[in-house]
């Protein structure tokens, strides 16, 4: 389903959030006080915006509390960072995810009410983009430019499927890595497995076709 995002702070981390969320079809505002910064991605997202997301009308003139989620991608100033998102959850705005450069800041984002706090030294932008997509996605991971690692909930329309049923493969080049039930890891699961209710899904392959994945069954 197709979902609102802004992102505030549009340095490198902002701006891989930013493309990865439009190039899986979703409308996007990048905002900045660095109009460089701005007209660098301007053509490549629904709306970029020149502004400043310390001032309270500002962000109430952008609309911003009817956003599905805004990412707050402010690099070392950390009181512009704090500030921000402390404003987001006045004004309203339903998810909140912040990025901090350190523990200390973490904390403090989360004390003025961040929902998830990121650190881009953990977590690359397209692993938390395709995180914030999916409610059913629980990790995802590039391992090379078109080929990914996806942890997803079992989809709904697929319980008590055997595994060669699903056609997974031929539909959407995806494999099975594994099974995780029950806090057991089960690697390369046997064709006449059936997936049960709390399962979770390892799978590889390649970015269109997790895309399409994903599409089809959250």
């Amino acid at each position: 389903m197709k979902k609102q995002y802004a992102i505030i702070g549009l340095g490198r981390f902002g701006n891989s959030v930013a493309l990865t969320l439009v190039n899986a079809g979703h409308e996007v505002l990048a905002i900045d006080a660095d109009e460089d910064r701005v007209q660098r991605i301007a053509d490549c997202v629904t709306h970029a915006v020149v502004a400043d997301s310390t001032e309270e009308n500002t962000l109430k003139s952008l609309g911003i509390r009817n956003f599905d989620i805004v990412i707050v991608a402010i690099g070392q100033n950390v009181q512009a960072s704090v500030l921000t998102t402390l404003l987001l959850k006045e004004l309203g705005v339903n998810y909140v995810v912040a990025k901090a450069d350190n523990s200390l800041h973490g904390k403090m984002l989360e004390k003025v009410g961040a929902d998830k706090v990121v650190f881009p030294e953990r977590d690359m932008g397209q692993r938390i983009a395709h995180n914030l997509m999916s409610t059913n996605v629980i990790d995802y991971l590039e391992v090379a430019p078109d080929l990914g690692i996806i942890e997803v909930d079992v989809p709904q329309e697929l319980l008590n499927v055997r595994l060669l049923d699903t056609n997974l493969r031929a539909d959407y080049g995806i494999t099975v890595l594994a099974i995780r039930r029950n806090g057991k890891m089960t690697l390369s699961p046997n064709p006449g497995e059936r997936f049960l209710p709390d399962d979770k899904l390892i799978l590889v392959g390649e970015g269109s076709g997790i895309q399409r994945f994903e599409e089809k069954y959250f």
